[in-house]
């Protein structure tokens, strides 16, 4: 139960904090900047691959959890029981600042900015490098280490920023769930839990392509 919980309390960090950036942006006038949300992104991330690297894996996306069966990294028993975890620490989290700011309508759900198309195709883009720079910093399934924090909480703050503006930059199912769920904003919700997906099983059949063997080494013990 301590991988779960721990997926539960680091996706809940993710949107309480992250999305929380963008209400308090959107109610103060844009005291914090796109900048600084962009940084929230990569902070939170890189903390909560800190504390729960260890013991989950600190994958507190979906996708990710997805990403790690298909390379065999990772136990298809507990696959169901992350997506879980991470799904519901999500809402909790958008509920919670649904209590804190009921005046603000969104609660930092994804939209598109143009077209479907566009915002599909760069989530797929976002998570495709994103999950890259993951599987080449992770153990196993596990996020250990400074350098898979700061690399993978890096990557997340140089994609918010880029791309942001335009689809709010997801990469991560739950994360456009959660406010999604907790506001009533379903529009085009899909593309935010396929697209995602998507990128992450682009880049694991790519590094399966590139490394081999390598690409998917055995989990850890304990993880089988």
């Amino acid at each position: 139960m301590n991988k779960y919980l721990s997926e539960f309390i680091g996706t809940f960090g993710l949107v309480f904090f992250g999305t929380g950036a963008i209400i308090v942006n959107d109610l103060t006038g844009g005291d914090i900047t796109h900048l600084g949300v962009s940084v929230m992104f990569g902070l939170i991330v890189m903390a909560m691959i800190f504390a729960f690297g260890e013991i989950s894996g600190a994958h507190i996306n979906p996708a990710v959890t997805l990403a790690f069966w298909f390379s065999g990294r990772f136990s298809g028993k507990d696959v169901m029981p992350y997506i879980l975890a991470q799904f519901l620490g999500a809402i909790l989290a958008s509920g919670t600042l649904l209590l804190l700011f009921p005046d603000h309508i969104g609660l930092g759900a994804t939209l598109p900015s143009d077209t479907v198309l566009q915002t599909f195709i760069l989530e797929v883009l976002l998570t495709f490098f994103l999950m890259l720079v993951i599987m080449n910093v992770s153990v196993g399934s596990k996020e250990i280490g400074t350098l898979a924090g700061i690399a993978i909480g890096a990557t997340v703050l140089l994609e918010a920023l880029f791309a942001g503006p335009i689809t709010g930059a997801s990469m991560n199912p739950a994360r456009s769930l959660g406010p999604a769920l907790v506001s009533g904003q379903f529009t085009h919700l899909w593309v935010y839990i396929v697209a995602p997906t998507t990128g992450a099983i682009l880049a694991i059949l790519l590094c399966k392509n590139l490394k081999g063997k390598d690409c998917c080494p055995l989990p850890l013990e304990g993880e089988k």
